[in-house]
């Protein structure tokens, strides 16, 4: 059944509301299961659909209070910027375009969820994905005394149809005719990237096809001249285009549409997902995919070998805490301060051009540079290295392997 035979009691519940079909028919869902007022939050991360909508159909269904946060600067600021300087990728391939703004989204519920008194907060999230997990643990750790309200868990709306006649039966402001033509893939978007599921990308032999794509055209349909550009780092973190300084949300929207234009930050992956299944995504994350590039190539300069290599042991660990939900663990915290301690002197400026899929490295400098040419030179360097240190060296490394080999343990 969709409902308990009883209704049972809270006061107020908070929705992550996107005025979709789904969180329609939650939000009457939640006020007929739970006898309570529900407050609606939508967050925009720069997914780039319209928000007015949703507060129209807040408004339609009775909701009296609405919340519609701008949370673009915050959203790259404050989550996207610090995961980039670990330089985090899941499973080698993944940016966590969804990962990071899950934490976000939860932070604000709870934080709508204090200032209105509510008694809980409820999403969307389906029972067979990430996002369950990603907004309840970060929801968890910010109060310990939430209740979390997950209705994919607790319903059985679980089609298209069952959805859209529950909808129809109860009035609720839904366009079904829209809905009856939705895309036949699971889409999520925000300033770093959209995704994509479901459909026929459930076939992992299946290819999508280019109508698909929405922020990038295809490498074979990219200009025929390369763009260059070049990016400024402060501490770790992006500033500037072509000496432009933009804002944390503008440059990454810039390097979207620069990336997109030419073809890059394509991703065709199956990643292992943290409730145990394997699940096929096509992600689009193009400014993400320029700036990794960008920061590795002027970390390469401004690290020493030993923090550059820790850095790298680290980012796996990092990225998994990401993508598994736990942003507001203790572990990520720890780890957040220790990759930042190595980002005050990666500063300066990288020299890309972006072409037919490829982001190139032309270029690096740095006032914090530890390239040394008088030492690396293939030419006199006029007493600046002496070659003969290394025989030593060589030697007391050799030592273990040599003693190995005597005993018979190789060859």
């Amino acid at each position: 059944m969709s409902n308990p035979a009883a209704p049972k009691k809270l006061g107020k519940v908070v929705l992550a509301y996107s005025g979709g079909l789904d969180t329609s028919v939650i939000l009457k869902w939640l006020e007929e299961t739970y006898d309570c007022e529900v407050v609606t939050f939508t967050a925009d991360l720069g997914q780039g659909e319209e928000l007015d909508p949703a507060r129209e159909k807040a408004e339609k269904m009775g909701v009296k209070e609405i919340y519609i946060d701008d949370l673009r600067e915050t959203f790259v600021r404050d989550y996207v910027f610090p995961m980039f300087r670990a330089n985090a990728i899941y499973e080698g391939e993944y940016l966590l375009g969804t990962s990071i703004a899950r934490p976000l989204i939860a932070k604000r519920l709870v934080d709508i969820a204090r200032e209105t008194g509510a008694d809980a907060v409820a999403h969307g999230a389906t029972g067979k994905g990430n996002d369950q997990v990603r907004f309840e643990l970060n929801a968890y750790a910010l109060n310990p005394e939430i209740q979390v309200i997950a209705p994919w868990r607790e319903w059985d709306l679980n089609s298209r149809e069952k959805l859209m006649n529950y909808a129809e039966s109860r009035d609720i402001p839904v366009d079904f005719a829209a809905a009856g033509k939705k895309s036949p893939y699971s889409m999520d978007a925000n300033l770093l990237h959209i995704s994509y599921e479901g459909g026929n990308l459930e076939d992992p032999w299946w290819e999508p096809e280019e109508e698909m794509w929405r922020w990038s055209v295809s490498p074979e349909r990219a200009p025929d001249e390369a763009t260059e550009i070049v990016i400024g780092f402060e501490k770790g973190d992006p500033v500037s285009i072509n000496g432009e300084k933009l804002s944390p949300a503008e440059l990454l929207l810039k390097l979207n549409q620069l990336g997109g234009a030419n073809g890059i930050g394509r991703l065709d992956m199956v990643e292992n997902r943290y409730v145990g299944m394997k699940s096929r995504g096509c992600y689009e994350t193009p400014g993400g995919t320029i700036l990794l590039k960008a920061r590795r190539a002027l970390e390469s300069l401004t690290l020493d070998r030993g923090e550059a290599h820790m850095k790298d042991e680290l980012m796996p660990k990092y990225a998994e805490l990401v993508y598994n939900g736990y942003w507001f663990a203790p572990e990520r915290e720890m780890l957040q301060k220790a990759i930042d301690a190595t980002q005050a002197n990666v500063n300066g400026d990288v020299r890309l051009r972006l072409y037919k899929g490829n982001v190139i490295v032309a270029g690096r400098q740095s006032d914090n540079s530890l390239f040394d040419p008088a030492i690396a030179t293939f030419e006199d360097d006029a007493g600046a290295y002496d070659q003969r240190d290394a025989e030593g060296f060589i030697k007391l490394n050799a030592l273990r392997l040599r003693i190995g080999a005597k005993a018979g343990r190789r060859g």
